[in-house]
């Protein structure tokens, strides 16, 4: 609560000080909270029957809710791909959660059919990416089922997640061999890329505070001149250094630190937790390269599963009871 507060607090702060916006800011981090609490009491309560509705409401909102917020929907040249990849992988990792958390091989084995219809149904709805990703996340899941320390891997997924971070700051910033960034070009458009660049400008110049919450898209020449543009640097993390400078992006770090620990102190299972936190890394990677988190059911989705993975259910999972170390 108090990483999430000060999360809170400082948009507000940096918002009064450079005339910004932090609504959306503070409705993120209003989604993360409830999303949280959510999964906490859902995990307590229903363990496997939890994490598969969320599974379901997840695929659901991608089938029939495409763009996954109202308002005009931008579909060039950077479009909403990002969000949807990311609320399937979601909706795959509390698929795969509920059948680690199942006791019975039945409902176990419909489980696991449930997160490869989530893969499939990602490839009939035209996500070649989330299709990918889900698939990737289901053999990962599998994978984890015969670890039995859960600290190296999760100590893994942090470098993982900051090395893509580090990885889009050094694209932003022209530190990597220009073949390897034509390549990304290629990918991510150049759009993408020069928005990443003007990000990291005034990052640069305003370290301290930032420019204010919201007004990314006033300030840069990439964004004004786009008739399309959303405002936004499709990046977070560079989002959050251009609009709140060095300690936005310290808090950032500071949850995603915490929500590992919290996995690593989990009373779930080991297969449960690393799942769980599979899922969340691939959505901070969805996030550093694109607009996943300005997308309310995205943030709330990321909750609800970390509530899931750290909540102490009211019957031991199967796993716990053979006496599975918890580090």
């Amino acid at each position: 609560m108090v990483v999430l507060g000060a999360c809170a607090a400082w948009p507000l702060i940096t918002a009064a000080a450079r005339d910004g916006r932090p609504e959306g800011m503070l409705l993120a981090v209003l989604a993360v909270a409830a999303g949280y609490a959510a999964g906490r009491i859902g995990g307590a309560l229903l363990p496997v029957a939890a994490p598969c509705a969320g599974a379901l409401a997840g695929i659901a909102l991608v089938a029939w809710v495409p763009h996954l917020a109202p308002g005009p929907q931008i579909t060039t040249p950077l479009g909403h791909a990002g969000a949807t990849t990311a609320m399937v992988v979601l909706a795959a990792g509390a698929a795969c959660c509920a059948a680690w958390a199942a006791s019975a091989p039945a409902p176990r084995f419909a489980l696991w059919l449930l997160a490869a219809g989530v893969a499939v149904t990602s490839a009939v709805l035209g996500s070649a990416a989330g299709c990918g990703a889900a698939a990737l996340l289901l053999v990962c899941s599998l994978a984890v089922g015969r670890v039995r320390h859960r600290g190296a891997v999760l100590a893994v997924l942090g470098l993982t997640a900051a090395g893509a971070v580090g990885l889009t700051w050094a694209v932003a910033g022209d530190a990597v061999p220009e073949g390897f960034t034509a390549s990304l070009e290629g990918r991510l458009t150049p759009h993408r890329v020069a928005l990443w660049q003007d990000a990291l400008d005034l990052a640069r110049t305003h370290a301290g505070l930032g420019v204010g919450p919201g007004r990314f898209g006033e300030l840069s020449t990439t964004s004004v001149g786009s008739p399309l543009s959303d405002g936004k640097p499709h990046s977070a993390p560079l989002q959050l250094a251009a609009e709140q400078g060095v300690v936005g992006v310290l808090l950032a770090a500071l949850a995603f630190g915490w929500l590992l620990y919290a996995l690593w102190r989990s009373p779930r299972s080991t297969p449960v937790v690393l799942t769980a936190g599979t899922a969340l890394t691939a959505l901070a990677l969805v996030a550093t390269v694109g607009n996943a988190l300005s997308f309310t059911a995205v943030t709330a989705g990321g909750g609800f599963l970390a509530g899931l993975a750290t909540s102490r259910p009211f019957t031991d999972e199967p796993a716990r009871r053979t006496g599975e170390p918890r580090s």
